[in-house]
C-alpha cells in the first residue's frame, strides 16, 4: 500500500496542473420587446456549451438575465416570449373591465380596464407595473429563487435614482423588486420605491453593463447589445426652463440626464471592453414591438447574431 501511495504521489509531481477556465460573464442590454432576440443568442450559447457565471442586465435584459439567472433554459424562454400577452401584462390591464369606460377600485382609477391614477404610488408614471412583477415573482418563486442570493447565477441588475440621476446596482433583496426597477421606463412605469431612492429604468445611465460584469470578475465578456441608433455622445442642451416641471413630476433627475447624456458616454466605454460583442441588426422593430410573431423573427435574429461568432464560442466553450 505504501509503494502504492509513493507511486501515486510521484505521478502526480510529473502531471502539470490543469489551469482553471476563464469566468465567462453575460451582458444583456435594454430595448424593450427586442429583448426577444438576447432570447435567440442564449439558443446559441447554449448550443456551443458556453458555461455562464456571472450575470448583469438593464431593462428589458434584466429581465431575461434574471429569469436565466433563476434556471430557466434558453428554450423556456423562447416559448415565453411568444406566448405571454405582453401587452395586457405591461399595461396592469384588468382585462375583466375591458368594457367599463370607468371604475374606481382600491384608490386605482381604470379606464377601460386600464390604470391611469392609483393614489397609493409616488412618482409619475402611466403604468404601475404591478402585474408584471406579480408574474416575474411567481416565476421566480417556482425555481426557488426570491431573493438574488438564492439565485443559481450570480446576478446584478441595474437601475437609475429618477431624482439624483445616480446609477444604482441592485445585488440583493426581492429578485421582482429589482426587475422591476430596472425595467420602469420613465414617464412610462411608475418609478420603485427602494429604501430612500425612487428607481427607474437602467438603460437611462448604463443599458450595456460591461463595467458591472467585469465588477463581478468576468475574465471574458460576452455583450449582447439591442441599440440601433446612436452611440455618440451629444452636444449639451438647455432645459433649465423645464426644472420646475420636472422636480413636481418627481423627474428632476432627467434635467442632468438630457443635457449630459451619460449613458451614451458609458455605453461607448463597455462597448470596447466587451470581448464577444453580439449585435442583432433590428431595423424594423422598436421597444413596443411585442407580439407572437414579431417575438418569433427577433429570436431568430439573435440566433442568426449570435452564429456570425460561433468559431470565438466555441473556442471559449473549449478552454479549460
Amino acid at each position: 500500500m505504501k509503494r502504492i501511495l509513493i507511486i501515486l504521489i510521484a505521478a502526480g509531481l510529473t502531471i502539470p496542473a490543469v489551469a482553471g477556465r476563464p469566468k465567462i460573464g453575460l451582458v444583456l442590454g435594454g430595448g424593450g420587446a427586442k429583448g426577444a432576440a438576447e432570447v435567440g443568442v442564449l439558443k446559441v450559447l447554449e448550443e456551443a456549451g458556453i458555461p455562464i457565471d456571472c450575470i448583469a442586465g438593464a431593462s428589458i435584459g434584466s429581465i431575461v438575465g434574471g429569469l436565466y439567472a433563476a434556471g430557466y433554459s434558453a428554450t423556456e424562454l423562447d416559448t415565453l416570449f411568444q406566448t405571454q400577452e405582453w401587452f395586457s401584462l405591461l399595461t396592469d390591464r384588468k382585462t375583466s373591465l375591458s368594457y367599463e369606460p370607468y371604475q374606481r377600485i382600491d384608490g386605482v382609477t381604470y379606464i377601460f380596464g386600464f390604470p391611469i391614477l392609483d393614489k397609493n404610488s409616488r412618482g409619475f408614471g402611466i403604468m404601475r407595473g404591478g402585474r408584471i412583477e406579480q408574474v416575474l415573482d411567481s416565476m421566480v418563486s417556482v425555481r426557488g429563487c426570491t431573493d438574488f442570493e438564492s439565485l443559481r447565477i450570480p446576478f446584478r441588475c441595474v437601475a437609475a435614482d429618477i431624482r439624483t440621476a445616480e446609477e444604482v446596482v441592485i445585488s440583493e433583496g426581492l429578485v421582482c423588486k429589482g426587475l422591476r426597477a430596472s425595467m420602469a421606463i420613465p414617464g412610462i412605469f411608475k418609478p420603485v420605491e427602494w429604501g430612500d431612492r425612487l428607481l427607474v429604468d437602467g438603460g437611462m445611465l448604463n443599458n450595456l453593463p460591461v463595467d458591472i460584469c467585469r465588477q463581478m470578475g468576468a475574465d471574458i465578456v460576452i455583450a449582447i447589445d439591442l441599440q440601433q441608433g446612436e452611440t455618440q455622445p451629444r452636444k449639451q442642451i438647455d432645459i433649465s426652463g423645464l426644472s420646475g416641471l420636472l422636480d413636481f413630476l418627481g423627474l428632476g433627475g432627467i434635467i442632468e440626464w438630457v443635457a449630459n447624456r451619460p449613458d451614451i458616454i458609458k455605453y461607448s466605454m463597455n462597448l470596447k471592453d466587451a470581448d464577444i460583442y453580439i449585435h442583432p441588426l433590428l431595423p424594423d422593430y422598436d421597444i413596443t414591438k411585442f407580439g407572437n410573431k414579431n417575438a418569433a423573427r427577433m429570436i431568430k435574429a439573435g440566433e442568426n447574431a449570435a452564429r456570425e461568432h460561433m468559431k470565438e464560442l466555441q473556442e471559449l466553450a473549449n478552454k479549460e
